[in-house]
């Protein structure tokens, strides 16, 4: 991931050994003691928690921390490689066991390094009506020695996979008064290029899978049906907040911010900007569907420049959160029905 300059690579590796230099927090002294009077505080583990999913609308973020942790246990899991395969088959099995309906696409993409099989998944959820709101994540993560991308990209892909376990099945727990939800979990989303270790993002090398999903749906005629385009990438960091990105289409980013204000997630969902940020929701914007990133790309800095551990072997289980997880998804559920409504005819 990502890249916030167009036409640029995301940076010299000077600046990468900065930010890894940057990734460890400095020590600080313990607390003193509170008064016996004083109420109890909660632990970084409760903090952390997912709350029941009565409160995020049926939402288990719980078991989306599941699913995030199982993918990290796979390793490293750039496209092509063994474990990615693995990670494939966890999907499925999943998506099988939530009685999904899935489509997959087996295709080659052209790289710097060579021709590389891809596979985009697609869990299908029929509506009765003509139009499709198309969720997306990308489930590959950057080729780096040592990366097991706990937030860059299980995060997202267990965000999703938890709507898919919703909203699948014979019985699913939401419906949509008509639309199709589709669930794409793509491959190639990372640059396959590297060097010294940094991954070298350009326009040829990375969102394969996404240019691959919406030329296909072009061809298929299905593009035309598509109303609306919602991506979740890096969305699992345990502080999390996610900005306006400037790419995004400005009445979709105004019903999920609105929805999550309204749910009491302001200080997650900010109104400051970013970007433009290149993403899986490129090739959508650029075939003229509506289309957001849901991209928690906040540093706190003025570069923009990402967590210090992003893209690094430190992007790691203890970075991220279930309660994030369940933030994002319960916007997500809550978000839906507005967005079919928008969209409508």
């Amino acid at each position: 991931m990502k890249r916030l300059s167009p036409g640029a690579l995301l940076a010299a590796p000077s600046f990468f050994l900065l930010l890894g230099a940057c990734s460890t927090s400095p020590t600080q002294a313990g607390p003193a003691a509170p008064p016996a009077t004083a109420a109890p505080v909660a632990s970084a583990a409760q903090q952390d928690a997912a709350p029941p999913a009565s409160q995020t609308a049926g939402f288990d973020g719980a078991k989306a921390f599941e699913y995030l942790k199982a993918q990290v246990a796979f390793g490293p899991r750039p496209s092509g490689s063994p474990a990615l395969a693995k990670t494939q088959d966890y999907l499925n099995s999943q998506l099988s066991s939530f009685g999904c309906a899935v489509d997959q696409d087996n295709f080659t993409a052209h790289t710097p390094i060579g021709a590389i099989p891809m596979k985009n998944i697609i869990a299908k959820i029929p509506g009765t009506g003509r139009d499709i709101l198309l969720l997306l994540t990308h489930y590959d993560a950057v080729r780096i020695d040592n990366f097991v991308g706990a937030n860059d990209s299980a995060s997202s892909t267990a965000v999703m996979l938890e709507m898919a376990r919703l909203y699948c099945g014979a019985h699913p727990a939401r419906k949509l008064a008509s639309a199709n939800l589709w669930i794409a979990f793509l491959d190639g989303e990372e640059a396959q290029q590297t060097i010294n270790g940094y991954s070298q993002w350009s326009d040829d090398d990375s969102v394969h899978g996404s240019r691959q999903l919406a030329a296909r749906m072009a061809l298929s005629g299905d593009l035309k049906r598509v109303q609306a385009v919602v991506l979740a990438d890096m969305i699992g960091d345990r502080d999390l907040v996610i900005e306006r990105e400037r790419e995004s289409t400005p009445w979709l980013v105004d019903i999920i911010w609105a929805t999550a204000k309204r749910l009491g997630y302001g200080k997650n969902f900010v109104d400051d900007q970013q970007g433009p940020v290149g993403d899986d929701h490129g090739p959508f914007i650029r075939r003229g569907v509506p289309a957001v990133d849901l991209i928690d790309f906040h540093s706190g800095t003025a570069s923009d420049s990402g967590p210090a551990w992003w893209h690094t072997p430190q992007d790691s289980l203890d970075k991220v959160s279930p309660r994030s997880l369940a933030t994002v998804g319960h916007v997500l559920v809550e978000s839906l029905p507005a967005i079919e409504k928008h969209t409508k005819p």
